[in-house]
This record gives C-alpha cells, structure tokens and sequence, in this order.
C-alpha cells in the first residue's frame, strides 16, 4: 500500500485532536516543500527530500515531529523541545493546548531540507 495511503489512514483512525494535529502538520510540511515525499517506516508517516526530513507519530498524550538532523540545524524560534541531548536527532512534542506556528515550523522543514541537499 501506498506511503500517502497509510498515513491518511493513521489520522483518519484517531478521532480525537492528535489526528486533527497529525493533519495539519503534514499539510504544513508539503506546503513548506511541494517536493517532499511520503514514505511510511516504523508504523508512521516519515517525510523525506533527498533524505529522511522529519517523522510524525502520534503517542497517547501528545504527537512527535522528530527531525532526523534536527541537531545540526539552527531552532531561532525554539520549537524542538524534546530529544534535545540526543546525538543527531531533535523533536518537538505537541499536547493538546499547544500553540505551534505555521511559519516557524516551515522555516525548520526549509533547513532540514537544504541540509539534506547540501551533503547529498
């Protein structure tokens, strides 16, 4: 089954705002870069550019985006608030309540992106 299939049915399976959440962040992430692929690993929905870019997957209380190079990119607006002593990796996990901003958000993806094509 398709990538795009399979992480369609993942938020259409969780009813509550984690799916709702799972929806608008995937939409942010194609919007920040049209060329961005959909591939499916590790039971979830992982977005990659010339390279794995980020994962998103929803827990019991909140929703990941972990950014696989997230160490080495520049966070000016201090979104990654998770894995932060990890060696390559950084998240941000979202709860309910929380606020995240579209543009912030893209501006990571952006970085992500062009680290991705810088070391291809």
């Amino acid at each position: 089954m398709k990538a795009s299939i399979l992480i369609d049915k993942q938020i259409e399976d969780i009813p509550d705002w984690r799916g709702k959440m799972l929806g608008r962040i995937r939409r942010i992430v194609h919007h920040a870069d049209p060329d961005i692929i959909d591939e499916w690993k590790w039971g979830t929905g992982v977005f990659s550019h010339k390279g794995m870019v980020c994962a998103l997957a929803p827990f019991t209380d909140h929703v990941k985006l972990n950014f696989f190079n997230g160490a080495t990119l520049r966070d000016p607006h201090k979104l990654f608030n998770a894995r932060l002593e990890a060696k390559a990796t950084r998240a941000i996990d979202i709860h309910e309540t929380d606020k995240i901003s579209e543009s912030a958000l893209k501006d990571l993806i952006h970085a992500a992106v062009a680290y991705n094509k810088a070391k291809k």
